[in-house]
């Protein structure tokens, strides 16, 4: 499943209380968040390393778990886990160390860091870092560590309140995210995650990050069954559209998207079905970055139910 999971009230507070120490240790800083600031308030160290290339990894690894391994002066263990769990970036809290992949694209690595340090900041997670995969902790328990540091990562670079209260002021279309994406210096996909989070936390919205749309676009390892990377719902849509599946609407945004090899696809109003059976109109707008399709749906309002009645004959 690509939906996102929804954290717990209190899990929320206490990454809040966590970010917004850090972010008043570094005077509460103007947009955008200099990592580098960050890494000397922590006392964190940063390195980047590559398939091919042991450098990053070439000192002593002590007591780092990996599947039940202890690793002590054997760091090429350390590479092969890496490759393995095609790990993109990770965190060594002995060394208070981020290591990310170097291979990866660039606009990638201030949201990995940004990951990275969100673990960094919870100490629960120092104990199953390296651990937290497949092999070594349950599929529900990895997904609640992997969202916990991305809802830190999102706090932190998106400076909590500041992103909150520009956000809240514009209107939910695609081209507000773009220019908060400039505001903040991270990512299209990173700034549309974060805003759907916020803004639709008493009004349900939704968004996807997936191939493109349209059936002539879709690469050739495209799943049906798995159309988007990312099903972004905020609080108040999984509440109350917790049905509906991102196979169903993917099919929908398909259906009003074109061909073109980049920029906007289309736009429409759709109809999506409660939890109850009711349905309500959305509009649904989507853009292609030539890397990914971005799709924001925004709350119109409940579509009213139609009575069809027999006609009377006096």
């Amino acid at each position: 499943m690509a939906k996102n999971r929804i954290l717990s009230e209190r899990t929320t507070a206490d990454i809040d209380r966590r970010v917004a120490k850090v972010l008043d240790g570094l005077g509460n800083p103007e947009p955008p968040l200099e990592l580098s600031d960050v890494r000397q308030l922590l006392r964190l160290d940063r390195q980047f390393y590559t398939a091919d290339d042991t450098g990053a990894v070439r000192e002593t690894v002590s007591r780092i778990k990996v599947a039940t391994v202890q690793i002590y002066e054997r760091p090429k263990l350390l590479l092969e886990a890496i490759r393995k769990m095609s790990l993109k970036a990770l965190y060594l809290p002995d060394q208070r160390r981020i290591l990310l992949d170097e291979n990866e694209p660039k606009l990638k690595h201030r949201w990995n860091e940004g990951h990275e340090i969100g673990h960094s900041l919870l100490p629960w997670h120092h104990d199953v870092m390296l651990g937290d995969n497949g092999f070594t902790l349950s599929h529900d328990c990895h997904d609640q560590i992997e969202t916990e540091a991305n809802y830190a990562a999102g706090q932190l670079l998106f400076l909590q309140g500041r992103f909150a209260n520009e956000a809240l002021d514009l209107a939910p279309t695609l081209d507000n995210v773009k220019e908060l994406k400039g505001t903040f210096g991270n990512t299209f996909s990173t700034t549309l995650y974060r805003f759907v989070e916020l803004r639709g936390r008493e009004v349900p919205m939704v968004g996807m990050i997936s191939a493109h749309p349209h059936q002539s676009r879709r690469p050739a390892n495209f799943d049906p069954a798995k159309p988007c990377r990312h099903f972004i719902q905020s609080p108040a849509f999984a509440d109350q559209f917790s049905r509906q599946s991102e196979v169903e609407v993917f099919r929908t945004i398909a259906s009003y998207c074109g061909s073109q090899g980049g920029g906007p696809l289309g736009e429409s109003e759709l109809i999506l079905t409660d939890d109850n059976g009711a349905q309500h109109r959305f509009f649904f707008e989507t853009f292609f970055n030539r890397y990914d399709a971005l799709t924001l749906g925004s709350y119109l309002k409940p579509e009213p139910i139609k009575i069809c009645g027999s006609a009377s004959i006096f």
